[in-house]
């Protein structure tokens, strides 16, 4: 087997995609994740609350795959209000560093004009390297 399907325990099942693939040389790629729960309930609190909730989501990926955050080498954001964003950057800070404390991989933030789940305002995908 090339790569293996990774899903954090207790969550829904993802349907028509994987939350991560492990490759047997260790890259574990995230897809999409967003504010919502293992329940697929979207979290209650805005932008800053779905950003926690997002980032706790790929930090559980990367837990079900054997690795931590630090592993993490590459973040890319997708938000549909820049405004939002630059309006709350100390919030952005805090809310990041509860989950990733001062680990800063390579990342990318693009604005989109929307998600495909309406109630989404962000999307978070990433890459990590396991082992």
């Amino acid at each position: 087997m090339t790569h293996q399907t990774i899903h954090p325990s207790g969550w829904l099942p993802a349907k028509g995609y994987a939350n991560g693939m492990l490759t047997k040389e260790g890259t574990l790629h995230i897809g999409g994740q967003i504010g919502w729960d293992g329940d697929k309930k979207f979290v209650e609190g805005g932008f800053i609350a779905q950003m926690k909730q997002t980032l706790h989501n790929i930090a559980a990926i990367v837990n079900a795959a054997g690795g931590q955050v630090s592993d993490v080498t590459r973040l890319t954001w997708f938000v549909t209000d820049k405004s939002e964003y630059l309006a709350h950057q100390a919030e952005v800070g805090a809310a990041y560093r509860e989950v990733f404390g001062k680990h800063f991989p390579a990342m990318s933030m693009i604005v989109v004009a929307g998600l495909i789940e309406d109630e989404a305002l962000i999307e978070i995908e990433a890459t990590a390297h396991i082992g």
